[in-house]
Parts: structure tokens; C-alpha cells; sequence
């Protein structure tokens, strides 16, 4: 005799906004790589660029962990587009500097990114669009801002940017 699946009481959300995550995420890749980059890469270039920052605060703001980090700006570094320096404030510190290429490379990855949400976006009427939005950043900012401890390790989310 089989079991049968319990009935579901309210929408699968979990594997909705995993779908259309993981959708988004590929489209965002396969864009970023027609100019050499990665999301990550992205992340550091935009987030350097805002204002003089640590790699450990980069990483934070990337939701990167060190080893992740490091790759990113040796690759970074390697492609001529930002360099290790030390910081102007704090001589121990040291910091993430987008060369002037890098600023180039940024404004274009930048301009991508931002056509890949509007795409993604286009594919709802304006107004199912907005109610979209407003739904999302409430559940962002609210109930669904951080986190919850588990007993089993569950895989990070990348951190906006």
C-alpha cells in the first residue's frame, strides 16, 4: 500500500522564490560573462567604488566568505580592474581600490544588471509589478529580514548588491 502526500495548505513559497532566484541568478551570469565578470566580481567593483573599503568589509556586504573573497579580488586584480592598497585612514588596514578600468567595467556590469531586473520585471503588468516589489521589500525588511538559527547548517543567501 503507498502513503499519499499530505495536502498542502498554503502555496509552495519556498520553492517559488528558489526558482525564480536561481532563474535570475543564471540569467545574471551568463549577462555578467559577456564582459569577463562574475556576480561577485560585480559585487566588489560596485561596493569598492561607493567609498574606501576593507576586503573584510566587502565581503560582509557580499555575503562572501574569506576564501571566496580572496579569489574574487585576486581574479579581480588579475584582470587589472582593482588592487590591494592601504587604506588612507588606517595604515594597518588595507583596501579594495578599483583601477580606472575597473570604474569602467563597473558603470557596464552595472548597466547589465540593471537591464536583467528590468527584463525579469517586464514580465509583469505594470501594476502586478509594483504590488510585486512593495510584497518583496515588506518581506525583506520584515518578517523574513534575517536568519533563524538551525541545527542544521542551511546555504547563506547572497546579500543585495
Amino acid at each position: 500500500m503507498t502513503a499519499m502526500a499530505p495536502d498542502r495548505t498554503e502555496p509552495d513559497l519556498s520553492f517559488l522564490l528558489d526558482r525564480t532566484s536561481h532563474a535570475l541568478r543564471s540569467r545574471m551570469a551568463a549577462a555578467l560573462a559577456e564582459i569577463g565578470l562574475t556576480a561577485r566580481m560585480h559585487c566588489v567593483l560596485v561596493h569598492a567604488l561607493e567609498e574606501e573599503r576593507t576586503q573584510i568589509q566587502l565581503a560582509e556586504i557580499g555575503d562572501m566568505d574569506k576564501t571566496t573573497m580572496v579569489v574574487t579580488v585576486d581574479a579581480l586584480e588579475q584582470a587589472g580592474l582593482a588592487e590591494r592598497r592601504p587604506s588612507a585612514t588606517d595604515r594597518r588596514a588595507r583596501i579594495i581600490a578599483v583601477t580606472e578600468e575597473g570604474a569602467r567595467i563597473a558603470a557596464l556590469s552595472q548597466e547589465i544588471v540593471d537591464r536583467v531586473h528590468r527584463e525579469a520585471l517586464e514580465a509583469l503588468p505594470d501594476d502586478e509589478r509594483t504590488v510585486f516589489l512593495r510584497a518583496m521589500n515588506r518581506l525583506v525588511n520584515g518578517h523574513l529580514s534575517a536568519p533563524v538559527e538551525s541545527p542544521q547548517a542551511v546555504r547563506r543567501a547572497r546579500q543585495q548588491g
